[in-house]
């Protein structure tokens, strides 16, 4: 059974081998300034996984030391997994997707792991994992529904309350559940009056519709951003847990994330993925009663793919209304065009990009398409331009689509 003298073990364990995070104060994320970040973005590995990994590999026998260590994943699990290992000095053989993105698979690599190419889905890596670790021995490190895992994750609970001993909520990201389960253990068992939330995409509610049926649940897909969450099934101990610690779960929407990842950007000047972002869209998003409380929104993991980041801060300018978007049909005619910019300009936004489109099939004969992108104040601002536009006849067929 997990008990807090697992998780102080684990917190002694630790000492030296993961950083303490340090909490960070929210600036202007909302109107009550009582928003607090634990950046588990700044972690080593980029992510809370090393300590799970970490802890689960430091209580293994000699003999399970000597086989090495396996695991699956496709990101912040493996690399937790190869660095944790690498600091004891054995062996580690991860098993990924064979279409997990490069930088993943050369991250992995870099903290001195084998890595196992499979071809398809998560789950066949997983099936091969668990053949690979009967075949030789290895062990096998699961993600999130281990005891140990569990338990060195709680090392984030115990920290933040040394930390922030007067915190009224916790806000906690959840995938397959390893990194709640710990934290809502650990706090449950140091102050029952501490409330803690859980957070998933609204598109990998897994733990969600688990709790709220009674039962563990599999979803037949899930595709988010958030791809750190994004766990089609629960785990038996983390289901449990959940069960008897945790006080509600809320959903977010990839919009909403994009929205959460942008702020921090601007804002704190700090980077999260997806998955690490959930926790701070709930509080933006007002999903969670936090009136009066003081909040600590763990930030998980910061391992965002970058070849995705410059489209997660475009629509996070768009949900913002910062970037506003146009489709215009305009009588194709000299002077038209004139007319449209003049309009924007005395508004004071900024074209970013205007394309002219005098061949497109139009409803009427004689117009032509104008499609116009602009930056913005806001949704309001956007809003005053195409009032504009109209009131001068011009008609605006799309507004932000």
């Amino acid at each position: 059974m997990l008990t807090m003298d697992k998780v102080y073990d684990a917190r002694r364990v630790l000492d030296g081998v993961v950083r303490h995070t340090d909490i960070q104060k929210a600036h202007r994320f909302i109107k009550e300034d009582l928003l607090f970040f634990k950046p588990e973005n700044l972690q080593k590995t980029g992510s809370f996984k090393v300590r799970g990994a970490a802890y689960k590999i430091a209580k293994l026998s000699d003999e399970e030391k000597q086989k090495g260590v396996i695991a699956c994943s496709a990101g912040n699990h493996a690399q937790g997994v190869a660095l944790a290992a690498k600091k004891s000095g054995i062996k580690s053989i991860i098993c990924l997707p064979a279409g997990a993105p490069i930088s993943k698979i050369e991250a992995t690599k870099s903290y001195g792991a084998e890595v196992c190419l499979v071809p398809g889905v998560y789950d066949d890596a997983y099936k091969k994992a668990l053949e690979l670790r009967d075949e030789f021995g290895y062990t096998f490190v699961h993600p999130f529904d281990d005891e140990d895992v569990i338990a060195g994750q709680a090392t984030v609970a115990l920290e933040a309350l040394e930390d922030l001993p007067d915190i009224g909520a916790v806000v906690v990201p959840i995938g397959g559940g390893g990194l709640i389960s710990g934290v809502a253990f650990a706090v449950k068992h140091i102050n029952p009056k501490i409330k803690v939330y859980g957070v998933q995409s609204e598109s990998a509610p897994s733990m969600l519709n688990s709790i709220k049926d009674g039962k563990i649940e599999t979803l037949n897909s899930v595709n988010t951003i958030a791809d750190g969450i994004a766990v089609k099934t629960p785990g038996e101990n983390t289901f449990k847990l959940v069960n008897e610690y945790v006080d509600d779960i809320v959903t977010v929407s990839d919009k909403e994330i994009c929205s959460a990842i942008l702020a921090l950007m601007e804002k704190q000047k700090m980077i999260a993925e997806g998955a690490g972002a959930v926790s701070v869209a709930a509080v933006m998003s007002n999903k969670i009663p936090i009136e009066g409380k003081r909040v600590l929104s763990i930030i998980s993991g910061g391992n965002i793919d970058v070849t995705n980041l410059s489209s997660v801060i475009k629509r996070g300018l768009m949900n913002a209304g910062r970037i506003t978007s146009l489709k215009i049909e305009l009588m194709d005619k000299p002077g038209q065009l004139e007319k449209v910019v003049d309009v924007i300009s005395k508004c004071g936004a900024n074209i970013k990009e205007i394309r002219h489109n005098r061949a497109a099939n139009t409803e009427n004969i004689y117009s032509c398409y104008l499609t116009v992108e602009m930056e913005t104040r806001d949704y309001e601002h956007g809003k005053e331009i195409v009032d504009r536009l109209e009131e001068m006849d011009i008609r605006v067929i799309k507004f932000n689509d």
